[in-house]
């Protein structure tokens, strides 16, 4: 590796089967990729507070701490991205459900092959995610097509003025904040009002809706704000590469 080469993604390995974590290790290694592992649950959240991790590969079923109070934990204080590991297939839906905000989700037996591409995907979206959201001195931050002036209220897309509503700002501005993550819609009625006054969960769908509408009248044909049946909403440009 050059001078000028970046360093390789810190990858944290969450496996208690012995067998599975040195596969999964191998393979990481062989592709580059610096990994650590550990082996219980309880032992993950001081880890990553004292080790920078650019990924952390997260099994569900782990003695001292299930994998899920983990993935909660490591929303709490660390952006490194996470990929769910688990053995049932139904699972996943349930993992969904509760809007942990992970980056992906695998299920057992899989493919070391797989994994290494999915961690791979999942790195170039974040890193692409970071590098996208820059916030200059104004308070402007930009993803893709989208320009969010926050100081202003002001919001653009492909140049072209969206007028938004102060709620339909913040809508926009929480999924946009993470391209590619599906919020929940309680998470997405805990930014939107702060007040917290009670609102029914269907009132996110109305806002959706119609920010949506105001979306296609500067970008016919495009699709921004991705519905996931029985969770709830992401954003993504897919025209970005």
């Amino acid at each position: 590796m050059s001078a000028d080469s970046p360093p390789p993604a810190r990858i944290l390995i969450v496996e208690d089967e012995d067998k599975i974590a040195e596969v999964l290790r191998d393979y990481l290694r062989q592709y580059g990729y610096d990994t650590h592992r550990l082996a219980r649950g309880d032992e993950v959240e001081a880890w990553v507070r004292e080790h920078p991790v650019d990924l952390v590969l997260l099994d569900v079923m782990l003695p001292g701490l299930d994998g899920m109070e983990v993935c909660r934990a490591l929303r709490s204080f660390s952006d490194a991205a996470i990929i769910m590991v688990t053995a049932r297939v139904d699972e996943i839906d349930r993992l969904l459900g509760l809007g942990l905000g992970a980056d992906d989700y695998i299920c057992k037996p899989f493919s070391p092959r797989e994994v290494v591409a999915r961690v791979a995907t999942v790195l170039r979206r974040t890193r692409r995610q970071q590098a996208g959201a820059s916030t200059a001195a104004s308070g402007t931050v930009r993803h893709g097509g989208l320009s969010l002036d926050e100081s202003g209220w002001r919001a653009t897309l492909d140049g072209h003025v969206l007028e938004l509503t102060a709620v339909e700002f913040k809508l926009l501005s929480v999924l946009a904040s993470q391209p590619g993550r599906i919020f929940t819609r309680d998470q997405l009625m805990d930014h939107m009002y702060r007040d917290e006054r009670v609102v029914a969960d269907r009132t996110v769908d109305s806002h959706v809706k119609k920010l949506r509408r105001k979306i296609a009248e500067v970008a016919p044909g495009e699709e921004f704000i991705h519905s996931v049946y029985g969770v709830g909403y992401c954003y993504e440009d897919r025209r970005q590469p």
